[in-house]
């Protein structure tokens, strides 16, 4: 795991991210991204940048549970839960979060994906 800096519509986090999570967040760009991550665990998250106060505070930003929807969103592909990463100062975003899962974990076993 690696401290990183991460960027979100509103301001930056920087956080312990593993491997997997460095590279959902590399978008090809030169900076990691908050959304395509999913939900970050608040214990590690270590510093937040707010745009609109223009700060850098020593701990986590606040996570605010929009709503918890279960939704179907694609084939086979759930909306858990939509949330946001705010200042704790302002309450202004920071970024968003979606987690999502597979309606049917195995849908795909046994079957051949062959490469195109």
């Amino acid at each position: 795991m690696t401290e990183l800096k991460v960027q979100g519509s509103g301001g930056y986090i920087i956080a312990d991210l593993t491997e997997e999570q460095a590279k959902k967040a590399d978008l090809g760009v030169g900076k990691l991204f908050l959304a395509p991550i999913g939900k970050l665990e608040t214990e590690k998250m270590f510093k937040h940048y707010c745009n609109n106060c223009e700060t850098e505070f020593e701990n986590p930003p606040t996570i605010h549970l929009e709503e918890n929807t279960n939704e179907e969103v694609a084939d086979n592909l759930i909306l858990v839960e939509r949330g946001q990463y705010t200042c704790e100062k302002c309450s202004s975003s920071i970024g968003e979060y979606r987690v999502f899962k597979k309606k049917d974990e195995s849908a795909d076993i046994g079957k051949a994906n062959p490469s195109q």
